[in-house]
């Protein structure tokens, strides 16, 4: 997924489950109200496309502005307001400036806790877009971005361009809702490294022990006792892991230059920039 995949959206069972009792206050949800969830974010992450407009009309424009590097293409999904069949009939109101800020609550973002507040200070937004469906007017989203910048709620990275991108959609007219507006985010955070460093401390606990080895020595590619696809696998989660930490920092567009020349190429680049 990290070499071939081009983007994946990452939705965390825990996370769907938590969202369920915190904030829809269902005690037990069964797998029906949290498949919910799921298929509501991926219907809206394509109203662009469903009900085209004059832009992010197509996947690649979509992702194109998320995704400024190949290998940190995992994004996390927020969606405002959130209801399940039997609260339907209940009347919320729903501002653009509400939804885009109630986005940006990592209550409402649909990843595991751990990854939402370890470091939580230290980790920084890549990329934006929020999808706003319904009847809006174009200048309450500049004054909801204005706002917002005002109040210093997103913490961006240094070396790209800090503002959250906005696309506006018609809300499907087979699907009748109470609230006026409502808004889906898509996010590149760095935050995100954590659950891949949970998952290599799994994978060293589960090789240390030999656990299910056994099932994979059945197969003729491991069949010599040749673990080299996992040792493969497990240096470029950690390489994933290493870049999006690096990202938070400054000199990213530095790091990984093994040239020495390069990294004065980049650095005059920067200087005539600057000048």
């Amino acid at each position: 997924m990290i070499d071939t995949v081009k983007s994946l959206c990452r939705h965390i069972v825990f996370s769907q489950i938590r969202i369920a009792v915190e904030r829809l206050h269902l005690s037990n949800p069964t797998f029906a109200q949290t498949n919910s969830l799921v298929s509501t974010v991926m219907s809206a992450s394509t109203t662009t496309l469903r009900y085209p407009g004059y832009m992010n009309n197509d996947l690649v424009g979509l992702l194109a502005s998320l995704i400024p590097t190949p290998r940190c293409h995992f994004l996390m999904t927020g969606y405002t307001p959130l209801t399940v069949e039997r609260q339907v009939n209940m009347i919320r109101k729903t501002t653009v400036l509400d939804v885009m800020r109630r986005l940006l609550q990592t209550k409402n973002i649909m990843v595991s806790s751990y990854a939402r507040t370890k470091e939580a200070s230290q980790a920084k937004y890549i990329s934006i877009l929020n999808i706003i469906q319904g009847e809006v007017d174009p200048t309450q989203v500049h004054e909801s971005l204005q706002r917002i910048r005002e109040r210093k709620l997103v913490n961006f990275i240094d070396w790209a361009p800090a503002s959250i991108q906005v696309a506006l959609s018609r809300k499907s007219p087979y699907v009748q809702t109470t609230h006026r507006v409502s808004g889906l985010m898509l996010a590149n955070h760095t935050s995100i490294r954590h659950l891949f460093s949970k998952c290599l401390g799994q994978y060293e606990k589960l090789r240390k022990k030999q656990a299910f080895l056994d099932n994979y020595r059945k197969f003729p590619m491991f069949a010599d006792n040749d673990l080299s696809e996992f040792d493969e696998s497990r240096e470029i989660i950690e390489s994933l892991v290493d870049e999006y930490k690096a990202c938070e920092s400054p000199d990213y567009i530095k790091w990984g230059m093994e040239d020495p020349g390069e990294a004065n190429v980049v650095a005059a680049l920067d200087s005539k920039l600057v000048v």
